[in-house]
């Protein structure tokens, strides 16, 4: 009777480490690509307001 308390007990390490796995990363997964769409568009605005790529323009047609 032992020995089958201790398969379950394993067997149930095992199915718990899948639900584990997917409480961490599934929310790492949606940080990541929040974080990525952020930064995409804070450069996105920071070179709409810096100027300078208009002169860039006007140098390379001097040339």
């Amino acid at each position: 009777m032992k020995k089958l308390h201790f398969i379950v007990i394993i067997a149930s390490v095992f199915l718990l480490q899948a639900c584990v796995y997917k409480l961490v990363t599934v929310p790492a997964k949606i940080a990541y690509k929040t974080t990525k769409g952020l930064v995409k568009g804070t450069v996105a605005v920071g070179k709409a307001i810096i100027p300078g790529d208009s002169n860039d323009e006007d140098q390379n047609s001097k040339k």
